[in-house]
């Protein structure tokens, strides 16, 4: 996110998560606007079955982390996703992620966890970034900063790489993506059967540009950190699913987070304004990249979904929710 439009929820970053994840009965299945992008990738070693990657944009606040988690469910019974991987650079209160943030979303089976420019933004998540192996921060940042960019995990026999990446212009990272990418392609050599790349940058240009860098040498290139959706989803030439910005999982009603009305008060009078993460309006945004060959995807699809209605509880009351 935008360090000039950071977040902050009021109160602890931890507030309101839940123990479990409970979909009652009733529930309405929610719309979704999905696009699909289709190829012909190059001929390469088949895999056994196919193989999906549900990547979801950055979480803002508890609302976002309560939408994903809400959403989730619906998603695995119509998509049965093998890989499930996030963007939680802005889950805990707007800023940042904690460790207990990140062990809730790996208790309900989010595989991997990406970053990028709030990865340090609390002091709490350090050693946990250097302890726990499924969550990631910028490949490009200095090897003094705590954490790793890049792991593997594996499911059903399938190893997907997973690598994070900082664009340069307008954030600060420690080298360039475009050289820091052939390091930890190096390394990913030979050991997994898939690579995602979250390039988690401000320009337009760095993504795409390390879309075609990457088209063919890995399975997605997924823009992150803007927080809109942009309509370019598609698979590259040589096989590469690639999409500029997947969006964020959180409110639509403020701006790329913020309470729309502090935001417009900060561009108008051009003065300090204290951000909240905004309530309303909360969608997932993600896509779904599908493989049947090694380092190669077969199509990207774009979803869009609102988060799911309450159930009624009782006789027509609403189930209170978290926020």
């Amino acid at each position: 996110m935008a360090e000039s439009e950071a977040t902050q929820e009021s109160g602890d970053a931890d507030a309101d998560i839940p123990s479990e994840r409970t979909q009652g009965a009733g529930t309405d299945t929610p719309t979704e606007a999905p696009q699909r992008a289709e190829a012909n990738a190059p001929p390469e070693q088949e895999q056994p079955t196919g193989v999906s990657i549900l990547f979801v944009g950055d979480l803002v606040g508890s609302i976002g982390r309560h939408t994903l988690l809400e959403c989730l469910p619906i998603l695995r019974e119509r998509y049965a996703p093998t890989f499930v991987v996030v963007n939680g650079e802005n889950v805990a209160g707007g800023l940042g992620i904690t460790p207990k943030v990140a062990a809730e979303l790996f208790r309900n089976d989010v595989d991997a966890i990406t970053l990028g420019n709030h990865a340090y933004h609390r002091r709490e998540i350090y050693t946990y970034l250097e302890t726990e192996q499924r969550i990631v921060r910028p490949f490009n940042y200095l090897q003094s900063q705590p954490g790793r960019g890049l792991c593997v995990v594996e499911k059903d026999g399938v190893r997907l790489g997973v690598v994070n990446l900082s664009g340069n212009l307008f954030l600060k990272a420690g080298s360039s993506a475009f050289t820091a990418i052939e390091t930890a392609m190096d390394r990913l050599e030979g050991t997994v059967d898939h690579i995602l790349v979250d390039m988690h940058a401000e320009a337009t240009s760095e993504k795409v540009a390390l879309g075609w860098l990457l088209d063919g040498r890995v399975s997605a290139v997924v823009g992150t950190h803007t927080h809109v959706p942009t309509a370019d989803a598609r698979v590259l030439p040589k096989g590469t699913a690639y999409i500029t910005d997947v969006g964020m999982t959180g409110p639509r009603g403020g701006v790329i987070g913020v309470k729309r009305e502090q935001a417009v008060e900060s561009l108008v009078t051009q003065m300090p304004v204290r951000f909240e993460t905004s309530k309303e309006d909360p969608w997932l945004m993600g896509v779904l990249i599908r493989c049947s060959r090694a380092l190669r995807a077969d199509s990207i699809e774009q979803i869009l979904m609102p988060r799911p209605p309450a159930p009624l509880a009782g006789a027509g009351a609403a189930r209170a929710r978290p926020s």
